[in-house]
């Protein structure tokens, strides 16, 4: 792949000249040029074939959400990582399908992890934490209802509710019981899709609706129901969601 063209944006001209200094750093990255405003950055998107945009979100004029959704006007927008000092935007960028979301201060070790995610995105490569694709033969649970063993599919379940024991594979039709431990079926099954979000439940990601911040607390809509996620967890899926944005094309309209 050739080098990676990017567009840094920051209104803080320290803040701006550490991000451009660490892409500068990296191998993959041939050209960086800097704006100190959305509108500045709007106008070199014009005039610049742009791979990916680094960029703030609280700045004077149009933040970096506004400017993100400008650019998702363009016929082939750049991929968007955020960088800021607020964790509240993270359900923001992961509407707006951002590849990574970047907490201030910025260390080398993991802008070079988004780096990668750009390159890996702009090459079409399937992140390894996204929902990996349907397997030949999806694992199937054996089930007993009323003397009856049903074949549950792996694929089948949303989100799996630990009780005791035993484990609740929540389904479209039937929420049967099943005897293992939750952190043995977490450990089988985060490889497929499968993400431990609070030590009651493991959720199914590709059938995640919608991830909720209220005062701090955060909640998933899995298959119609809101279930916490605990503070150990919310970064893992917050990143792990906000990185499953497809793969756009490079440079502007």
């Amino acid at each position: 792949m050739r080098p990676l063209r990017i567009l840094a944006v920051d209104d803080e001209p320290p803040a701006l000249d550490d991000l451009g200094y660490l892409l500068r750093g990296d191998h993959r990255v041939g050209r960086v040029l800097a704006a100190d405003s959305s509108d500045a950055a709007l106008r070199l998107l014009e005039a610049e074939t742009i791979d990916a945009v680094f960029l703030d979100i609280r700045m004077p004029g149009l933040d970096g959400l506004d400017l993100v959704r400008v650019m998702s006007r363009f016929a082939r927008p750049p991929a968007v990582v955020f960088v800021t000092a607020y964790e509240d935007f993270a359900v923001d960028a992961f509407a707006l399908k951002a590849c990574d979301y970047l907490l201030k201060p910025v260390g080398g070790e993991r802008l070079a992890e988004a780096v990668r995610r750009v390159a890996a995105l702009l090459e079409g490569q399937v992140e390894p934490q996204q929902p990996a694709a349907a397997d030949p033969v999806p694992e199937r649970i054996p089930v007993d209802l009323g003397g009856v063993t049903r074949f549950v599919s792996r694929d089948e379940v949303a989100y799996v509710e630990a009780k005791g024991d035993y484990v609740r594979l929540h389904t479209a039709g039937q929420a049967p019981l099943v005897r293992v431990p939750l952190a043995v079926l977490a450990e089988r099954w985060e490889p497929h899709g499968f993400l431990r979000i609070h030590r009651s439940f493991l959720v199914s990601l590709r059938h995640v609706e919608e991830l909720r911040s209220d005062a701090g607390h955060w909640t998933v809509r899995v298959a119609g129901s809101e279930l916490p996620v605990s503070r150990r967890h919310t970064r893992q899926l917050r990143d792990v969601l906000v990185r499953w944005a497809p793969a756009p094309g490079p440079g502007p309209s």
